[in-house]
């Protein structure tokens, strides 16, 4: 399963570890991704997705209902 985010798109970023001595070493940022239940009323079901934890604080603040189509309207949606 990719370590992608289902509502945002955020997924993994790569840089560079750097330690005193300025070496630089690769390494990754990983989101912060939890697996959630909701229930949609609009469809009368529930949904599992796999969302980073600030989706879930503009879910909290704006409702599923709102957050799905604001990623829908940006191309993101992906369940």
């Amino acid at each position: 399963m990719a370590r992608v985010c289902q509502l945002s798109g955020k997924k993994v970023m790569v840089g560079n570890n750097v330690s005193h001595s300025k070496r630089r070493t690769k390494r990754k940022f990983f989101p912060n991704l939890i697996r959630k239940r909701f229930y949609v009323e609009s469809e009368d079901k529930w949904l599992i997705l796999r969302i980073c934890t600030s989706e879930l604080r503009t879910i909290n603040k704006i409702g599923i209902d709102a957050a799905i189509a604001r990623s829908k309207a940006a191309g993101k949606y992906t369940a």
